[in-house]
């Protein structure tokens, strides 16, 4: 687990995009965080990052939408989903064995129905109004045996570099 700070949605971009760098087929990312947080920009930031040149929309009333980038890019929005069982209609066993990407707001919503490896990616609100502190929380050996190159990439101070 580690942390790192954003003082402006352009930082969060720049997250967004350092770690889209990384991005693998196979992926999943949770993206966490109250109202407002920033998930649907970083979502933006990130596809951007893959490549994706349409606009992209946060899905909350379509839960699903599909981009192409240099990897396909499935971006879910679970906010709206009253029931565990919702969560069928989105077809996600096909869309984590797609060979993309799959990036999901409120994601912790549907923990139960996920394989046990993803990146958790937990937005909470700093002091400022546009601070954020975005937490990164790799589940599983996928995300575990990369944490120390994405911290990297983040320029996250480790143990060791203080």
């Amino acid at each position: 687990m580690f942390l790192v700070a954003s003082s402006s949605p352009a930082d969060t971009a720049g997250i967004a995009a350092a770690l889209a760098e990384h991005a693998a087929a196979g992926d999943v990312l949770l993206l966490v965080g109250d109202l407002g947080a920033g998930k649907t920009a970083f979502s933006k930031a990130f596809g951007a990052a893959l490549g994706v040149d349409e606009p992209m929309t946060s899905p909350t009333f379509t839960l699903a939408r599909e981009y192409q980038g240099r990897l396909p890019l499935h971006h879910l929005d679970v906010y709206r989903l009253d029931q565990m069982a919702e969560a069928l209609d989105l077809d996600l066993p096909d869309l984590l064995d797609s060979g993309g990407i799959v990036l999901i707001e409120w994601g912790d919503v549907i923990v139960p129905m996920l394989p046990a490896d993803y990146l958790e990616v937990r937005f909470t609100f700093g002091e400022g109004d546009d601070d954020r502190l975005i937490e990164f929380v790799p589940v599983g050996p996928r995300w575990a045996a990369r944490e120390s190159a994405l911290a990297k990439v983040l320029d996250v101070p480790r143990d060791g570099d203080r």
